[in-house]
């Protein structure tokens, strides 16, 4: 299962990074964001998405033990969003021991 995930989130980050590359490239996201602020379906799309980031926050506030990683992966959801979750599985993974995914939803070890 932890190589199905580790599939999963590299095609997730992968699959980001080419859309929002090319997507930049185009046209500037602030430029954008103007543009389709007056379509209801554009805010009903950033409630969802923005909904989703603070969910996946939840669960990576109480995962990670430390404030400032709590504040910098805020930080890192709402401004990447998907392209930060599926960092954040991915680093979460290949700190699994084992081929088990147990460890994912359990917090972090408290350091010494």
């Amino acid at each position: 299962m932890k190589r199905v995930l580790q599939f999963i989130f590299t095609l997730v980050l992968l699959v980001m990074l080419t859309v929002t590359i090319r997507a930049s490239l185009g046209e500037n996201v602030f430029t954008a964001g103007g543009r389709l602020w007056a379509d209801w379906w554009f805010k009903a799309t950033l409630v969802d998405a923005y909904s989703g980031f603070a969910a996946v926050f939840v669960w990576i506030g109480w995962r990670e033990r430390s404030g400032l990683a709590r504040a910098t992966w805020f930080v890192l959801l709402m401004t990447l969003g998907n392209i930060a979750i599926a960092a954040y599985f991915l680093l979460a993974l290949k700190d699994l021991e084992g081929p088990g995914i147990d460890g994912l939803f359990t917090r972090k070890a408290a350091r010494a």
